[in-house]
């Protein structure tokens, strides 16, 4: 099989009907074999009855539906799952996504060797509250990953089916599937400017909540990646860090004290400092110390990706 493609949605029917036979007849006219993973994320709708009625009509068309909702990333892990396809491709559902992008988008992958190919909506017809946390998450994903992608946000993207059998979404980490592949190896990362288009049916899912999870969670997965098998390296450095200075501030208001006579220590705020400084510098080191403990009696501390192997 050519690709599968993963349509997460949310309260959608109106579109699915229109957006089932627009990717079946880029499909058939490009003559890619296909299949259509349709992830119901709780709706509340009668998106599920119109997800049964067409795939009764499509056998390339298949469904999951969530008992309620779990969030995007969630239905973008249980799609790539279940994807068959030699290339897997994402898709929103509210049709603002063009499928007559899908066979660049394969191309790119076989041809060209991608790992992953991700969209940027060049020209967005998105409201204004969404465009500008946007901009400023790409702009900081883009300094803290050193990915150099315009969106990194963009819902139509196209992944090698190793990619996504290898990784794992969840939280809002959906917006960092780039960073979420580097990390897992897979370097080989293009961009391709998509067609964007208005709303046709519905309402955006887009909340002010998302800007604060969205923020956690690039710190997150930017934590995770880096030290995550090592987390000592991160808080034993600035754990020890805190206490050379509060100790040597200690040292300076000793010496100060005996042989300059100047002040008694407890008077002054400097030496308030340097214990405050010594004993976070030893909470730090000792969290550090208790994290690698947590890290090495984890079922995944030997988990590497590994992409060929000779002899074995």
């Amino acid at each position: 099989m050519d690709i599968s493609v993963v349509v997460p949605l949310y309260n959608e029917e109106e579109s699915l009907k229109e957006l089932a036979g627009w990717i079946k007849k880029v499909a058939d006219t490009n003559n890619i074999s296909y299949e259509v993973i349709f992830v119901d994320d709780g709706s509340t709708d009668d998106s599920w009855k119109e997800v049964e009625m067409l795939s009764s009509s499509n056998p390339n068309l298949k469904g999951i539906m969530f008992r309620r909702n779990y969030g995007k990333s969630a239905a973008l892990n249980k799609g790539f799952s279940a994807a068959q396809g030699e290339v897997v491709i994402t898709m929103d559902a509210d049709l603002q996504d063009s499928p007559e992008e899908i066979p660049e988008l394969l191309r790119m992958i076989k041809e060209d060797g991608y790992d992953l190919v991700s969209g940027w909506k060049k020209k967005r017809y998105d409201p204004i509250g969404k465009r500008l946390p946007s901009k400023f998450f790409n702009k900081m994903t883009r300094k803290l990953s050193g990915i150099k992608l315009h969106d990194f946000n963009c819902g139509l993207k196209a992944y090698r089916k190793d990619v996504v059998k290898n990784i794992e979404v969840y939280g809002e980490m959906h917006r960092y599937m780039p960073v979420i592949a580097k990390w897992a190896g897979f370097n080989n990362i293009g961009e391709k400017v998509v067609q964007h288009q208005k709303r046709k049916y519905g309402v955006t899912k887009f909340g002010m909540e998302r800007i604060l999870k969205g923020y956690l969670d690039l710190l997150s997965i930017t934590f995770i990646s880096k030290f995550g098998k090592r987390p000592m390296h991160l808080f034993g450095t600035l754990g020890t860090l805190l206490f050379f200075i509060g100790f040597v501030i200690g040292i300076y208001l000793t010496v100060s004290k005996y042989f300059f006579d100047v002040y008694k220590m407890t008077e002054r705020p400097l030496f308030y400092f340097a214990l405050l400084a010594m004993i976070m510098g030893s909470q730090l080191f000792v969290t550090g110390f208790l994290a690698e403990m947590i890290s090495r009696s984890s079922t995944d501390r030997n988990r590497y990706q590994v992409e060929k192997e000779i002899g074995l």
